[in-house]
């Protein structure tokens, strides 16, 4: 695979080139912090095997099956995982840090909780798929160089045996490499020196919108809690998201191969569900769902839409809980996620297996304007997310007045309500707010996603009146040429005809 993105070539400590060998240490007690010299108490130690360990997450010693050696999650090594860090401490001024927490468990009533998801940025810099921690990356004075902190829930047998296994302090530092490592409850009393010793401080956990394991100390009504958000008052304190943005939004060759094994196992499923009948939404959404899973991939990336007839209009429709028409199209937006990374499609094809001539036509349209701007998702084109919406703007609008739809005064944002495209990686929208009128370059991945949408209107043609079809792909823009990482769901008429046959 052609490279989408180079490293920066700094030199990174040899403590953080790959994950640290095994023994696992043992404290004979409980440790709050480790390596910190105010903190660190000296006690013995017994060497335990990784593989008899448990931890909060798969690491390879445990799962061999999921991750490779070196690896920290999957597909990512330890080494990627210290350049990042590496690539945002080059961005800050001397002396300065960057906070990220991670996220924190949800819950949908009283004792009943959610599916975990971590905060993007926190798992993009460590990796640490827990909730309660708190990263902290320090710019020091070496400039190929930085320092990373992390606070981590320590290990905790009687929590344990409600929530699972903890990864804790040790591996805090074993694991994921961190320099420092403490105890997130006592985050007051260890953030507060390096706080201090800060020129600037980064970060996006002080907004009133934070929900995080790191809000929670500025919130609490106490006076250590007052008294660190007091001197956060008097610090230098600037937003992060536009920093890590610029560094997330162009992908190793590393994260393109996650997307790229989720985009091939997510399209393989596409065709699979192409192939076969279905008569309830609710049961190609399950299909989807499983397959996904069964497949490779770990989950699904986001909440499918699978919507039949007129119900294609509404973008976003999650409801899947109606029947599927012989005769109608059926619309479904869907994806897998690997490694934490998303693949993103749209397909749209008939519930009988054979398109009817204004399907056929309607289909069409959208579909050679999907290929035209596809084409164009090469840094070599020089063309924004916000110049391929409006060359798709205009293709669609050429290819509905060939259909007989009169323009005249109509504007296309009624057919065509969306933008044409978004960044995708961690997050099926990602790195929130990155420009849109900035060129395409190598390494970034973006959806293409071109759909038409008729009102049953006597406005239009009565024959494409309440057709609804959406095409969407995931691509990695390359130099001279696009990387289409979602090629094995079918969408040309004869293939999606063919699979009945």
């Amino acid at each position: 695979m052609k490279s989408c993105f180079r490293i920066l070539q700094q030199k990174s400590r040899s403590v953080e080139l790959g994950r640290r060998p095994f023994a696992f240490s043992l404290p004979s007690s409980s440790s709050s912090c480790r390596r910190t010299a105010q903190t660190f108490q000296s006690r013995p130690y017994a060497s335990v095997a990784a593989s008899e360990l448990q931890f909060g997450q798969p690491v390879h010693e445990t799962h061999p099956h999921l991750l490779k050696a070196g690896e920290v999650t999957p597909g990512i090594t330890a080494t990627e995982y210290a350049y990042r860090r590496s690539n945002l401490a080059s961005k800050l001024p001397e002396n300065s840090i960057a906070i990220v927490a991670a996220s924190e468990v949800k819950f949908r009533s009283g004792a009943v909780f959610y599916e975990f998801h971590q905060d993007s940025n926190f798992f993009y810099l460590t990796g640490f798929n827990e909730p309660e921690a708190v990263a902290v990356i320090g710019k020091v004075a070496d400039e190929n160089d930085h320092e990373f902190h992390l606070f981590v829930r320590p290990k905790d047998p009687k929590a344990e045996i409600w929530e699972g296994s903890r990864s804790g302090l040790e591996a805090a530092i074993d694991v994921y490499n961190a320099d420092e490592t403490g105890d997130i409850n006592r985050l007051q009393e260890l953030l507060r020196p390096i706080l201090e010793g800060a020129s600037e401080i980064y970060t996006d956990l002080t907004n009133s919108t934070t929900t995080s394991s790191f809000s929670r100390f500025f919130s609490a009504p106490a006076p250590k809690a007052e008294s660190l958000a007091k001197l956060l008052e008097h610090s230098a304190v600037k937003p992060l998201k536009p920093i890590i943005n610029d560094i997330r939004v162009f992908k190793s060759n590393a994260e393109v191969a996650n997307m790229r094994k989720a985009g091939q196992i997510s399209g393989r499923v596409f065709t699979e569900a192409m192939k076969q009948s279905w008569t309830a939404e609710k049961d190609l959404g399950a299909f989807l769902d499983y397959r996904f899973k069964q497949r490779g991939c770990d989950i699904s990336a986001y909440v499918p839409v699978v919507a039949g007839g007129q119900r294609g209009r509404i973008i976003h429709y999650v409801r899947n809980d109606d029947i599927l028409k012989t005769g109608e199209l059926v619309l479904v937006d869907a994806g897998g996620q690997y490694g934490g990374y998303i693949t993103d499609i749209t397909r749209t094809w008939p519930i009988a297996g054979k398109f009817t001539p204004a399907q056929k036509d309607l289909y069409t349209a959208v579909l050679l304007t999907q290929r035209a701007c596809i084409a164009l998702c090469r840094a070599s084109a020089n063309v924004s997310l916000n110049k391929l919406h409006n060359i798709a703007e205009s293709t669609l609008r050429d290819q509905l007045i060939q259909l007989g739809f009169d323009m005249q005064g109509l504007g296309l944002e009624t057919l065509f309500p969306h933008h044409l495209s978004h960044y995708i990686g961690l997050d099926v929208h990602d790195t929130p707010g990155q420009s849109r009128t900035a060129s395409l370059q190598a390494g970034q991945c973006v959806t293409v996603e071109p759909g038409l949408y008729i009102p049953d209107s006597p406005r239009y043609p009565a024959h494409f009146r309440g057709l609804n079809v959406r095409i969407e792909d995931s691509v990695c823009v390359q130099e001279e040429h696009p990387l289409v990482l979602t090629t094995e769901a079918v969408k040309e008429i004869e293939d999606i005809e063919a699979l009945r046959d």
